[in-house]
């Protein structure tokens, strides 16, 4: 898996890594609230896992695991979780 970096995206828009992440068929885990916006706006997604900024790491892990374990593709296409 390439880091944002390595990607080129670093600066990139959020709109910008929705595009990415869809292409490429990911779910986006995200802690800024541009991306509900987005979602809200239509723009079409892969999937995004939010959690507020003070959500510690270990309950955002335990999450996502379960997410991972229990939601597939199809699930998550155009599909917000809130954490």
């Amino acid at each position: 898996m390439l880091t944002i970096k390595e990607a080129g995206m670093l600066g990139a828009t959020d709109t910008d890594h929705i595009a990415l992440a869809k292409k490429e068929g990911r779910v986006i885990f995200t802690q800024d609230v541009d991306f509900l916006r987005l979602h809200a706006k239509g723009t079409e997604h892969c999937g995004i896992v939010y959690a507020q900024q003070q959500t510690p790491i270990g309950e955002i892990i335990r999450c996502l695991t379960l997410l991972h374990q229990i939601l597939d593709y199809n699930d998550m296409q155009n599909h917000i979780e809130f954490l």
